[in-house]
């Protein structure tokens, strides 16, 4: 026994190698056999019943407006106002993907951003600098940034000047540090 112990202790890397192949190797064909099993009782079923596999009843007609929908492209329709109780106060439109809407309604002013749940049951989808989109009972509706005085988007004003900048100091000066 000391002796069977000695020879796997010296060959345990080989022995631990094999395992880690044929574990592996032994599961994909026990899967694949499981695979042809059922293949074979299905062809079996469908042959003995005269009817086409289930799988194959079940195949719907393409549709490319619902995957337009899914992938969040506009559909051919017009886009109609939004019936949700909301008006858009603003709009905050990011590169980076951080855009935020302004949105009021009955419980006062809230900042939203795309994906969130609306008051009325719809859903911030996309928000652009005039407008936002909802999506709401199956379907894509505008909130339109009410036209006022003043323009929609804020620029940088180039008459008045800038404050400097800052300096930050990563370590002392050496005319502050011999003095002290």
């Amino acid at each position: 026994m000391a002796r069977l112990l000695t020879v796997l202790f010296a060959h345990w890397s080989v022995l631990l190698a094999a395992l880690l192949w044929t574990a592996p190797l032994g599961y994909g064909v026990y899967l694949f056999s499981q695979e042809v099993h059922m293949r074979e009782e299905l062809a079996l079923r469908s042959s003995s019943t005269g009817e086409p596999p289930k799988a194959i009843q079940a195949q719907v007609e393409f549709n490319p407006d619902a995957i337009a929908t899914v992938m969040g492209l506009a559909a051919q329709t017009a886009v109609e106002r939004s019936a949700e109780p909301l008006t858009l106060r603003g709009s905050f439109v990011s590169s980076t993907g951080l855009s935020r809407a302004l949105l009021a309604g009955a419980d006062g002013e809230r900042l939203y951003q795309v994906g969130d749940s609306l008051p009325g049951g719809s859903v911030l989808r996309r928000i652009e600098v005039s407008r936002v989109v909802l999506w709401r009972k199956g379907r894509e509706e505008l909130l339109i940034l009410q036209p006022g005085t003043e323009s929609p988007v804020l620029r940088p004003n180039p008459t008045v000047p800038r404050p400097a900048p800052a300096l930050l100091h990563l370590r002392p000066s050496t005319h502050l540090s011999q003095g002290h």
